[in-house]
């Protein structure tokens, strides 16, 4: 379904760049991410939760190298997945070349926290070499003591300054295949950095609410985080950063992207909360169909209303729409078009049928 004039959000442009074969800013779709939560030295487990990741339509997965036998690992790794990958690295520069020797398509670094500058240069040398861009992560639970000292607690200042430093390295030694992140687990603190940034770089940025915390608390924080930013066309690429099964993590970065008609993926349910008016079981129905339309990945819109207020007008809406009705018949809608009756009884098995069958129209 296209989206409407009026929630049309005019995201600010920034430089384009490439994290294999994805890319990152200008006028690209906004990219979902995850990270892996395996042991990376453990190799079957961590390129079967990648694929997984895949699967669910992670365009770009980050893989932790902590130590040398991970950055080991990850050229096998690398070899049996198709996502690009982020190699997650922290002050020791050894690790970041290892990574872009062994094929990662980005390195995850503060270059300010990488040592003295002949090893920032090592680093910067070796991206180059293997075509291997860089994301500065900003985090307001690890930042620089003289920050910290300055402005004596983490503030959108003290991110912002941090990132600027680590941009300067870069920019002073003529690379500039960067996206950056000024992360927190504070809402507010998350969203003024973002946008104190935005107004003063143009690289391309990658949002997050970090540690946001559990499956659900987790995703409303990152929702309202990460959502705030993006209508106000702050942001490039985003990862909800879940206490949970990294697909989740996936799966809720798509349903913000959905739900500001950014971009869509798989079946997207417009469901009511049920009342007394409803005319079947709204809830277990709708929870349902999720499972049985888990497998589609063409966007489609559905509407499930368990009465006739407002059911006809949300049908009206979507591709495919159910409007409960009296005596146990229920309305089907095409297109906004009504189509057939239906029991309650066969609701899940027709609509099923519908969506499969519209998905291949799509093709």
């Amino acid at each position: 379904m296209e989206v409407r004039p009026h929630r049309k959000i005019n995201r600010k442009k920034t430089k384009e760049i490439k994290v294999g074969n994805i890319i990152v800013g200008g006028n690209s779709p906004i990219s979902v991410q995850s990270m892996t939560n395996t042991l990376t030295t453990d190799i079957k487990g961590t390129i079967s939760q990648i694929h997984s990741l895949e699967e669910a339509g992670a365009d770009i997965v980050r893989v932790s190298c902590p130590d040398e036998d991970s950055t080991k690992a990850l050229k096998n790794i690398i070899k049996e997945v198709s996502a690009p990958i982020v190699a997650d690295i922290h002050f020791h520069y050894k690790r970041a070349i290892e990574a872009a020797e062994a094929g990662a398509s980005c390195l995850r670094i503060n270059p300010g926290n990488i040592g003295t500058k002949d090893r920032v240069l090592e680093v910067i040398k070796a991206a180059k070499d293997n075509n291997c861009s860089v994301r500065i992560g900003v985090n307001a639970g690890s930042l620089d003591k003289d920050l910290l000292e300055k402005y004596k607690e983490p503030c959108p200042e003290a991110l912002v300054e941090s990132a600027q430093r680590n941009i300067k390295i870069l920019e002073d030694n003529n690379f500039f295949n960067f996206k950056i992140s000024v992360k927190s687990s504070d809402i507010f603190l998350t969203v003024k950095a973002y946008k104190k940034l935005s107004e003063i770089c143009s690289y391309p940025l990658h949002l997050g609410v970090t540690e946001a915390g559990g499956l659900f608390s987790g995703s409303i924080k990152s929702s309202i985080g990460i959502g705030q930013l993006l209508m106000e066309g702050i942001g490039d690429t985003i990862r909800v950063s879940l206490s949970s099964d990294p697909v989740d993590e996936v799966k809720a970065g798509y349903e913000i992207l959905k739900s500001l008609g950014i971009r869509s993926r798989g079946v997207n349910i417009i469901s009511c909360p049920s009342c007394a008016r409803q005319a079947f079981p709204v809830i277990e129905t709708v929870k349902e169909l999720e499972k049985k339309l888990a497998h589609i990945k063409k966007p489609i819109n559905l509407s499930i209303i368990g009465c006739v207020v407002n059911g006809p007008g949300e049908a009206a809406q979507t591709d495919i729409g159910l409007t409960g009705g009296g005596q146990d018949s229920n309305l089907l809608y095409l297109s906004g078009i009504p189509h057939t009756k239906v029991p309650s009884s066969k609701i899940i098995d027709k609509v099923v049928e519908l969506v499969e069958k519209k998905v291949k129209e799509k093709k």
